[in-house]
């Protein structure tokens, strides 16, 4: 017994060549010019016997496969199973890609199968061959196919289908598999595909949500999902059965899930917060077709759809499987498979594997340069605060990873000081001083630095004031309001708008704001410090809306509790949880390598859900709050309390649950 594989190499194919090893008989598999070591590390990863495997040479898109005359003399007679599974499974590929692989494919394999006599022709069709058909499409129906116009995919995989059972004038059979998903035991898969367009929005909602919180998410048709494993298994097993010539075979699940399930099961798979409200898609059904189509066609409406489908890495045809019309009767397939034990395992059982796998091998993050000196090497990162606390080991880390670090501050010697250490290390630093609540001093640092170095890559407004008074005390104190603002706002703005000429005419530059935690949270006693950060943070989401067309992008820093000098006077977060300067520079070593709109704790992220949702519920958890953390010694003026003050029990715990807010 002699075999022929078309797409040995691909997914499904590599799978069935190792079953088909089990039996005897040589495989002859099709190699195309170029592609022969693919072909040998394939055959060395899977273990294949390359006495047995044979590799011959041709071309989907050539007559025949493009296989010599002596080579199909030599097979003629010889192949008793014909397997065609060369296809292009991708829903990204272009419509003519498409077409020739699959199509004309499909039409040169038929041709080698009947010119070399093979005693039967397997091919891998799809259930994609049914179009988007509105109900149960059983083995026995496709002219019935629907909706194949929607995609290319469709109509090419339906299209190739009919070909064989026109014009096959030897024994066929058609086998229809799902969405083929990594093997239920290892987890192994080649690409990214189907479900697997999901895994970066679930990853994204993990790392921003805690696991336990419920989230909103969308119900929609049924995905039909089944391992690769099983599809081989099923194809080898129902092709050397008996009696089942010219039968057609759906290798699906006969109970799946939809896609809300889906998602449910991967989240749970990456220890994601589960979608516990999912909103039914088929809703928009009851809109018009034409105002749906009117609305999603609009500028605006395509454009941040095509932003978000970009940054998630999801092509914009796996839109029309969420509300996946098709379901696809098993009848026939569980009869050939009947005495096997071979059965389609729950997704549940191994969508772990497949998480894992995913993960360690294809998430994209993986192939991204995510480290620092990729992103600021040669590059003018500008720190302002440089010489403590937050700035100062954001500058170092940054000079570190080769970016020419500007650091500015009033105080000279240690900003000098600071200088001097980076440039020791290996750094290239500069230092500027300058009054960020003068305007006409940050005016002058604008014209010096543009001067020097022509441009910034990277500026970092990271100084700024807090004070920490119930407004009660602050009633004789407006100045308060007054100097937070002008530092926090004013000095941060004239920056932004002093260096964002010059980014817009290079169109490329990055703005940082380190803001604050109170801000998400409306930390009680922070009025002043937190309506500063406020200002900033509302500035950047307008700013961010007029730049991003220009490569120009806006970070907001919702900083958490750090213990820097300027906390000192509030004695009690000597106990409570806080952020070293150095794990504050990490938070804005990922905005510089990530460029996100925001960074954010859970905490922040959580506090200001609450608030959104509950506002009465959120008022009186922080007025309870107010009402634990009196005003400190300092903000009463009571020096003398200040050498005694400390925390108790409870407001240690309570900050502890907290973490990093300001109280």
């Amino acid at each position: 017994m002699s075999y022929f594989v078309t797409g040995a190499t691909g997914f499904i194919g590599r799978y069935l060549v190792s079953n088909l090893l089990k039996r005897k008989g040589t495989i002859h598999v099709l190699v195309r010019k170029g592609s022969e070591k693919k072909f040998e590390a394939v055959a060395e990863k899977m273990g294949w016997d390359r006495k047995r495997v044979v590799a011959v040479a041709g071309d989907l898109s050539q007559p025949k496969l493009g296989v010599s005359a002596a080579q199909q003399k030599a097979l003629a007679g010889k192949i008793t199973h014909f397997f065609h599974l060369a296809a292009i499974y991708d829903l990204g590929a272009d419509a003519d890609s498409q077409r020739i692989a699959n199509i004309e494919g499909t039409k040169h394999a038929v041709e080698l199968a009947t010119a070399v006599k093979a005693g039967c022709f397997h091919h891998t069709s799809s259930i994609a061959a049914a179009g988007l058909y509105p109900g149960v499409f059983r083995e026995d129906m496709f002219n019935e196919a629907e909706g194949l116009d929607k995609d290319p995919y469709f109509r090419t995989k339906h299209d190739s289908e009919g070909l064989v059972r026109k014009h096959c004038k030897i024994p066929f059979r058609i086998y229809r598999p799902a969405f083929v998903v990594g093997h239920s035991k290892t987890g192994e898969i080649d690409k990214i595909d189907g479900p697997y367009y999901l895994f970066t929005l679930i990853k994204k909602i993990r790392q921003t949500l805690p696991q336990w919180m419920p989230t909103l998410g969308v119900e929609g048709g049924r995905m039909n999902i089944v391992p690769v494993d099983f599809v081989a298994d099923a194809m080898d097993y129902i092709a050397h059965k008996k009696g089942l010539d010219g039968g057609c075979f759906h290798l699906v699940d006969p109970d799946p899930l939809r896609i809300g399930q889906v998602m449910n099961v991967f989240c749970r798979a990456a220890h994601a917060p589960e979608m516990t409200m999912r909103l039914d898609a088929r809703m928009l059904a009851v809109v018009p077709a034409p105002v749906r189509g009117a609305v999603l066609n609009l500028p605006p409406v395509k454009r941040f759809t095509s932003m978000m489908l970009k940054d998630l890495g999801i092509p914009r045809q796996i839109l029309a499987n969420i509300n996946y019309p098709t379901r696809f009767d098993t009848r026939e397939v569980e009869r050939a498979l009947k005495g096997s034990k071979l059965k389609v395992p729950e997704l549940e059982s191994y969508a772990w594997r497949l998480w894992d796998y995913w993960e360690r091998h294809l998430d994209p993050d993986l192939f991204v340069d995510h480290s620092l000196r990729g992103k600021v090497e040669n590059k003018v990162v500008l720190i302002t605060g440089g010489s403590s606390g937050i700035g100062q080991a954001a500058a170092f880390k940054v000079a570190e990873a080769g970016a020419k670090t500007i650091i500015v501050a009033r105080g000279e010697e240690e900003l000098l000081k600071t200088r001097d250490q980076i440039i020791a290390a290996g750094g290239k630093c500069w230092a500027y001083t300058c009054d960020l609540t003068d305007m006409a001093s940050c005016d002058e640092l604008v014209k010096k630095v543009l001067h020097d170095h022509k441009h910034v890559d990277v500026l970092v407004n990271n100084a700024g004031r807090s004070i920490r008074r119930s407004i009660e005390l602050s009633y004789d104190r407006f100045h308060d309001y007054e100097r937070t603002m002008q530092l926090n706002y004013f000095g941060c703005l004239r920056l932004i708008m002093g260096f964002l000429p010059t980014m817009t005419h290079r169109r490329k530059g990055h703005i940082v704001n380190i803001s604050s935690i109170g801000v998400l949270a409306s930390s009680p006693r922070f009025s002043a410090y937190v309506a500063s950060k406020a200002a900033l943070d509302a500035f950047s989401r307008c700013a961010q809306a007029e730049f991003s067309g220009k490569n120009i992008a806006f970070t907001t820093i919702n900083m958490p509790l750090v213990k820097t000098p300027m906390i000192a006077p509030t004695k009690m977060y000597d106990s409570v949880p806080t952020l070293t300067p150095d794990e504050a520079a990490d938070l804005v070593v990922k905005a510089i390598i990530e460029r996100p709109s925001r960074v954010a704790t859970r905490t922040g992220i959580f506090a200001a859900t609450l608030n959104a949702l509950m506002p009465k519920a959120y008022e009186i958890i922080m007025n309870t709050a107010f009402e634990m953390f009196p005003d400190s010694a300092a903000a009463r003026g009571d020096r003398k309390a200040m050498k005694s003050e400390a925390p108790t029990n409870e407001q240690i715990a309570f900050a502890a649950v907290m973490r990093g807010v300001h109280w």
